[in-house]
């Protein structure tokens, strides 16, 4: 069998890890937070391995940092930031209790909560693990409604890893969702040397407080690709979905590393963000922007019963230096 899985425990982690044993390529999960994509180790053409993940160190690392940094999680029921964690839904005002500090509530419910396996599977094409996580209403009074998130992670040839995402309404209402991933990539040469290409037609405009004022502004500056040589992101992008696929790539010249993003029609928001330490980089696919339970930026709804697939795929490319 060309693909195999197997779970390890590591630096105090319980990891499963799916690999291509031909290549040596290896995708690694930690379902016990948020379902945390771990690792994406690549071979490089000189030897040695490269993992293409900025992730924790251990298990205190985590628990210190987990909820500042939120490195490759799942973001679900709602991603990014709402304005003083407070929106209103079918007429009724809701408080998200899950904050940082008082007032302010950042991605999601799920990003510390267990993930089972529920599925797994090897073949000759690819590894794939599906992790499920079953919310309870009782977790948050800020968000009262039943759902299941199912996430299936695989890995298959060319360096490709696709993260697919079920939402289930399992209420006895209608449920507002925005759902994505938070990984942060790295190459071990500084962001500053990368080049970033993204096909957008609009940005979402920011207030102060990096919440969306309701406004989209034309905007195109990436389309050709652009050095990040002093650039600053934390910003939200609309993807233009009419251009062929990837809809981004990171490219590092020195080490000649292209990693591609291929988002499906579900995810139409792209999120950058370089941290100010500038050895990585936060590449999200959001189905909606930042705020969207109050601004509708891409706001899902989902009747009882009714689910709906978040889909994207990454793909990495490494040449001869």
């Amino acid at each position: 069998m060309k693909f195999s899985i197997h779970s390890f425990q590591e630096a105090g982690f319980d990891i499963i890890a799916l690999q291509d044993t031909e290549t040596g390529t290896q995708v690694e999960i930690i379902p016990a937070f948020g379902a945390l994509l771990h690792a994406f180790k690549v071979q490089q053409p000189g030897g040695g391995t490269l993992n293409l993940i900025d992730s924790y160190k251990d298990l205190a690392d985590l628990k210190e940092n987990l909820r500042t940094s939120f490195k490759s999680v799942k973001l679900s029921p709602y991603a990014c930031r709402m304005k003083d964690a407070t929106y209103v839904w079918e007429g009724k005002t809701y408080q998200i209790q899950k904050n940082l500090h008082p007032g302010k509530a950042i991605h999601g419910l799920l990003y510390d909560l267990p993930f089972v396996v529920s599925h797994q599977e090897t073949t000759n094409s690819h590894a794939a693990v599906t992790l499920t996580h079953k919310y309870d209403p009782a977790t948050d009074s800020g968000y009262p409604f039943a759902f299941e998130c199912l996430t299936t992670i695989s890995l298959s040839a060319g360096n490709e890893l696709r993260l697919h995402t079920v939402i289930l309404n399992k209420s006895n209402s209608a449920i507002p969702v925005v759902d994505g991933w938070h990984p942060y990539f790295t190459t071990g040469t500084p962001v500053d040397e990368w080049i970033l290409t993204f096909a957008s037609k609009e940005m979402v405009e920011f207030n102060n407080e990096l919440l969306p004022t309701g406004k989209l502004l034309p905007f195109t500056e990436f389309v050709n690709g652009k050095q990040l040589k002093g650039v600053e992101l934390d910003n939200s992008f609309i993807l233009d979905q009419s251009k062929s696929q990837p809809l981004a790539n990171i490219y590092d010249p020195k080490k000649n590393i292209n990693i591609d993003f291929y988002p499906g029609e579900h995810y139409p928001i792209l999120q950058i963000y370089i941290p100010p330490h500038r050895t990585s980089m936060a590449v999200e696919n959001l189905s909606g922007a930042p705020d969207a339970f109050n601004n509708g930026i891409g706001l899902v709804q989902l009747a009882v019963n009714e689910s709906r697939v978040f889909d994207t795929r990454i793909r990495i490319t490494v040449g001869m230096a």
